[in-house]
This record gives structure tokens, C-alpha cells and sequence, in this order.
């Protein structure tokens, strides 16, 4: 005999109704969300796959954050360059003018307090903030100024010579800085002459200008010498010799005044020496140099140098071509650094272009595994609510009918089948 309880009856209606009742208050907050998988039960193969693309979006948009942060450096650089150079470029205009032989000392002067504004205009680029207030040529240095004047009132680099890089994409980095000292201060230097030795009044150096640049560096194949001294000897030979102490080659070997002759690629011109005098000139074979020095010595020259003499005429001469060659060098400098901002941007660009794609594509994947269809939530919502309408009513009456009968256990007896026997006999 099986007995069943009311009270059995009762939980187990109960219990049903709880079913569609949960059912339900699902299907409406996927309504309500617009989301298919609200927790891990709803879907755990799928909510363990949208966990790894949320995961991969936020790497993604970490990434494009700092991709738009590598841009805005680089754009920032970008401006700075190109406003320096727009300023060397008026600073070799006022060279220029200043090289015009009719001009007083007065109108020289004038020149000169343009070319210190014009130097101070420079020094402020050079040290141009970013957003977050680090300065952008200082190398590692951020909060270091890139250049400040020394007690002589010459611009000095402050920084170091780091570059700062930001990773843009797992493996891909992209340099978002560059130091001052590089773009500013290692700059190709002209060759200068000077008259070091001074026994002959009158004789002087000028025309120095590098003409042959491959025999410089065959004559210096791994380093550039400190200077080369210039002699005439006593049967007008002309005599060079390396800082080194070696003898180098010249061309033509004799000495003609106001005629040029070669020496390690490099053109010099010597006028009124009188030979065996002793008088020794030298070439300053500098590698590099800074364009603030060449500005700060041009200024000098402007406003100390005398023309009256043929001496002085020709420093002067020197002063302006060695300027204007230091000028072309830096800026031949900052658009060669402008060049390889280029590059970088463009790495940058179609780094962000590859981010926003694969950020499409993750999104669209994610959307399918967890985005709502709302058409089928409601009609699932509907023949949910049917049912649960129609088990309440169930329900109801049950209820109704064992009120009347009182609750008692029904007892429900159940016969064993009549043997086999039994039935043949009937």
C-alpha cells in the first residue's frame, strides 16, 4: 500500500509553482538587462567565454589608451620641432643679413638684440611641457628643465639621454620621447680657422670650409681629430700636423698668399704669412656642436668683432659662414628627428587601427554570446506566465477540495493481481 499525504500533494504543488515562478523572473530580467547570461548558472560554457573576451576588451582598451597617449606626445614633439625650426630659420635669415658688408656697427647691434630674443624664443621650445608638466627633451629627467643658462649665460643640456618608451600592443613599444642633447647640441659642426700664434700682425686664416668630405674620413676612418695646426716654414712649405702629431698631406705643399690649398678634404686660405715667422693657425675639426653655442657666438661676434682690419674682416667673414653652416646642420638635424617622428606615428596609427579592429570583432563575439534575442525572451516570457497561471489555478482547487474534506492522509490501497489459476478456474 502506497500513502500519499495531503501535505505531500501541497509541496509538491508548491514547489512547481516556485519552478515557474523562477522561470519567469529570469526570462524578465533578461528583458529588463537585454542580457542572455545575467550570472553563470544561466549559461556557464558561455559566461566562462564572455569573462575571456571581457578580459581581452579591457587589455585592448588599456592599449588604446596608451596609443592615444603616444600620439599626443608625438604630436606635441612634432610642433616643437617644428616651431624651432621655423626660429633657426629667421636666425639664418638675420645671419644672412648680417653678412651684408654695408651695414653699421649699429645696425649690427640691432641684429644681435633680435638674435637674443630669438635665442630665448628657441631655449623655450627646448623646454616645452607635456599635459602632465615633465619637461618632453630631458630624456628620463621629466621634471628636470632640458636647458638653463650657467653663470656665463650660455645655455647648458640639464638632462640625460634617455628615451622614454610606452608599450602600445603586446610586444610593440614605440619611444614617445627624445632628449635635448641629441636634437640640440650634437649637431655637425663647421670647421673653424683661428690664428693661434700670433707673429705676424697682419696674417690671417679664412675660407675654411670642408670640401671633400670622404677624405676627411679616410684620413680619420674611426674618429674625428680634436684639431689640425697650420705652419709655414721657413722655404714656404705649408706644414699641417693632426692633434695626434702626424704629418698630414697638403695640397698644393707651397704656400701662396691669399691662395687656397687642401688639407684632409678641408680648404683653407692664408694670406700676408710671412714664412718662418712662426705664426700657427689652427682648424677645429669638431664633430659636434650645440646650436645655442652657435647662437651665443654669433651674438658675441656681432657686437665685439672689429671690420677695420683686414684680420678682423676676415673672422668676421669666418664667423658668418661657420654660423650658417651650424645653422643648416641643425636644422638638417631636427628634420631628420622629424623623419623618425614619422615613422613612429605611423606605427602608432596603424597600431590604434589594429586595436579598434580587434576591439569590433571581440565586441561582435561577445554581443552573440550575451546579448538578448528579444523576440523569443517574449514569447518564452508569455507561455511562462500561461503556465504559472494555469498551475495556480490547479492549485486553487486542490486546495479548495481538501479544505471541504479536512486535511487527512488518503490512504490508497493498491491489490496484487489474481493468480493465474484463479482466473482459469472462473
Amino acid at each position: 500500500m502506497i500513502r500519499i499525504s495531503s501535505q505531500q500533494i501541497f509541496s509538491g504543488g508548491i514547489n512547481r509553482l516556485q519552478e515557474l515562478n523562477t522561470s519567469l523572473n529570469n526570462t524578465q530580467q533578461q528583458i529588463s538587462t537585454g542580457q542572455r547570461v545575467n550570472k553563470p548558472s544561466d549559461d556557464p560554457v558561455a559566461a566562462a567565454r564572455i569573462l575571456k573576451l571581457d578580459q581581452e576588451l579591457s587589455r585592448v582598451e588599456t592599449y588604446q589608451r596608451n596609443v592615444d597617449l603616444a600620439e599626443n606626445r608625438l604630436n606635441q614633439e612634432e610642433s616643437a620641432l617644428e616651431s624651432s625650426i621655423d626660429v633657426i630659420q629667421r636666425i639664418r635669415e638675420l645671419t644672412v643679413q648680417a653678412g651684408n658688408g654695408s651695414l653699421s656697427a649699429n645696425d649690427r647691434r640691432s641684429i644681435s638684440s633680435e638674435l637674443e630674443e630669438r635665442l630665448g624664443q628657441l631655449a623655450n621650445i627646448a623646454n616645452t611641457r607635456d599635459a602632465s608638466g615633465e619637461y618632453i627633451f630631458s630624456g628620463f629627467q621629466g621634471s628636470v628643465k632640458a636647458f638653463e643658462q650657467d653663470a656665463s649665460g650660455s645655455w647648458v643640456y640639464q638632462g640625460d639621454e634617455g628615451q622614454r618608451v610606452l608599450e602600445i600592443d603586446d610586444g610593440v613599444t614605440v619611444p614617445i620621447s627624445d632628449n635635448g642633447k641629441d636634437i640640440f647640441v650634437r649637431v655637425p659642426a663647421a670647421i673653424t680657422g683661428e690664428h693661434s700664434t700670433v707673429n705676424t700682425p697682419a696674417a690671417s686664416i679664412s675660407g675654411v670650409s670642408l670640401v671633400n668630405e670622404a677624405a676627411l674620413a679616410a684620413e680619420y676612418p674611426n674618429s674625428f681629430p680634436d684639431d689640425i695646426t697650420v705652419e709655414v716654414d721657413a722655404g714656404g712649405n705649408i706644414i699641417a700636423t693632426d692633434s695626434q702629431g702626424d704629418v698630414l698631406t697638403v695640397d698644393p705643399p707651397t704656400y701662396q698668399s691669399g691662395e687656397p690649398f687642401v688639407v684632409a678634404g678641408v680648404e683653407v686660405t692664408l694670406t700676408d704669412v710671412v714664412p718662418g715667422a712662426g705664426d700657427v693657425f689652427t682648424l677645429g675639426i669638431n664633430e659636434k656642436q650645440s646650436v645655442f653655442g652657435t647662437i651665443e657666438n654669433l651674438i658675441a661676434g656681432l657686437n665685439s668683432i672689429d671690420k677695420s682690419s683686414p684680420g678682423g674682416q676676415a673672422e668676421y667673414d669666418d664667423l658668418i659662414a661657420n654660423s650658417l653652416i651650424n645653422l643648416d646642420n641643425a636644422q638638417e638635424s631636427i628634420l631628420l628627428k622629424q623623419t623618425e617622428l614619422g615613422g613612429r606615428m605611423n606605427a602608432a596609427e596603424s597600431t590604434k587601427t589594429f586595436l579598434e579592429d580587434s576591439s569590433v570583432y571581440t565586441n561582435e563575439i561577445r554581443s552573440q554570446l550575451q546579448d538578448l534575442d528579444y523576440a523569443e525572451a517574449i514569447s518564452n516570457l508569455s507561455f511562462q506566465s500561461f503556465v504559472l497561471q494555469a498551475a495556480q489555478q490547479s492549485f486553487a482547487q486542490v486546495s479548495q477540495l481538501s479544505k471541504s474534506v479536512g486535511v487527512k492522509p488518503v490512504a490508497v490501497r493498491v491489490r496484487p493481481p489474481l493468480p493465474s489459476s484463479f482466473l482459469r478456474r472462473r
